[in-house]
């Protein structure tokens, strides 16, 4: 594994701030998790994933996500 420090994570800090190890996996694309001094878990983020093979429907239900996110307030302006 080469990831960079600050992806690299214990699993005591990510039980005490899961938020915060996902921040790091939107920064960077993924966050390892550390159990016993040992690369245990990796946390991906999915929208940056490019070695993961999806369905097509899990790959619409990703990008639909993203553009609600992105233009909420437009279709919440739209549905009034």
């Amino acid at each position: 594994m080469n990831e960079k420090p600050r992806q690299v994570v214990s699993i005591t800090e990510t039980e005490l701030n899961f938020s915060h190890i996902t921040q790091i996996a939107e920064a960077y694309g993924s966050a390892v998790i550390y159990k016993d001094n040992k690369p245990k878990f990796k946390l991906i983020d999915l929208e940056q994933a490019n070695d993961l093979e999806l369905t097509d429907d899990e790959k619409i239900e990703i990008i639909a996500a993203r553009i609600l996110k992105k233009y909420r307030r437009a279709f919440e302006e739209l549905a009034k």
